[in-house]
């Protein structure tokens, strides 16, 4: 009897849970948790020291990655150097996801007024910029989406950095969005955006892939990264209804004094690539990428991004002038000098090619 009755409630026990189950919306997690790289499709690295598992630091959990790039490391014979991971999920026009991870910059990483990506989502076609992509570029971190910067802050080394990123694919900026929470705090409010090329479908790529003109060892920790349907699925202790993101469970040592940043955006980088998925070494222990991608990728063409309809620059306004006409010049000054640093860096980032 007393046997039936644990039995019982055990029975109803998990009635209770198995809701809760169903409903949950983790499309996927990139964490780390298993020791190794076999949560994403495949690497794209020169040898595995580059992308290293690691116990500390961490943001959660009990492990974290470790990325570093060296002047040289080109591991798919394309332009720029680096060390990445990549998760082929493939999404299609139509499709809303929110991703949620956690960035550190090591205390040594360099000061360089060139490309640097360390997040990106790369379209299915060979060749150019992808749609949407985290960037460094001097002093300032940024989001980039077509080309032009819609939101930036400094860069702080030496501390994880939280990142919740909720977005509709659509190459319509009447359908597509963007909405970011960074460090816990609404960045961006949703805004309509072309987050996709026609016809093309995204993938998520994250480590560091920077400019070959960068000397300097770059490196960088990743951590947590989780893909879910709605909000409280990437941060299960959030209010939804609020809107709020929490911060990160656990703050990482290391050094927490802000690098100076510069005042002036740095809008939109070089053209990106992707092109070859070539296959990661064999010590990676990843799976093969599906027959799909090369698919995919045949005859691509590289897309034309049209000025109309992209989203506007960030321009920090002319503060303290001491009168109307010195702050109209102040305020010329400095548009004409914002403007000449979005076209330096234009023509930087589209110097790639793969």
């Amino acid at each position: 009897m007393v046997r039936r009755t644990a039995m019982a409630v055990a029975a109803a026990a998990a009635l209770v849970w198995l809701p809760a189950a169903v409903q949950a919306s983790v499309l996927w997690r990139g964490d780390f948790e298993t020791g190794d790289l076999s949560q994403w499709s495949k690497a794209q690295i020169v040898s595995s020291d580059r992308l290293k598992v690691v116990s500390s630091p961490v943001a959660q959990g009990a492990k974290a990655i470790r990325v570093e790039v060296r002047q040289g490391d080109n591991p798919i014979g394309a332009s720029g150097n680096r060390n990445e991971l990549v998760y082929l999920s493939y999404e299609p026009r139509g499709t809303e996801r929110y991703y949620r991870w956690q960035t550190m910059f090591d205390p040594s990483y360099p000061n360089n007024s060139t490309w640097q990506v360390f997040t990106q989502w790369h379209h299915s076609g060979d060749s150019g910029s992808p749609p949407v992509e985290f960037d460094v570029y001097g002093e300032d971190i940024s989001l980039d989406v077509n080309l032009q910067t819609v939101w930036h802050a400094p860069l702080v080394r030496g501390v994880w950095h939280d990142f919740v990123f909720h977005v509709k694919w659509s190459p319509d900026e009447n359908e597509g969005f963007i909405e970011l929470w960074y460090d816990g705090e609404l960045a961006i409010a949703k805004r309509g955006a072309a987050t996709q090329f026609s016809g093309m479908t995204q993938y998520l790529k994250q480590g560091l892939y920077r400019n070959d003109t960068i000397t300097q060892d770059g490196i960088v920790f990743h951590d947590g990264f989780t893909i879910g349907e709605t909000l409280a699925d990437v941060t299960p202790s959030a209010s939804a209804d609020a809107g709020q993101a929490p911060g990160l469970d656990a703050a990482a040592p290391g050094a927490d004094a802000a690098a100076p940043g510069a005042d002036a955006a740095a809008p939109g980088r070089d053209a990106e690539i992707s092109g070859s998925d070539a296959q990661a070494p064999a010590d990676a222990g990843l799976a093969a990428s599906p027959d799909a991608e090369q698919a995919a990728r045949e005859d691509a063409q590289v897309p034309q991004v049209a000025d109309a309809g992209e989203p506007t620059p960030w321009v920090e306004p002319a503060t303290g002038c001491s009168s109307v006409a010195g702050g109209s010049s102040a305020m010329l000054g400095f548009l004409i000098g914002a403007a000449l640093l979005i076209v330096l860096r234009g023509v930087d980032r589209r110097s790639r090619d793969d």
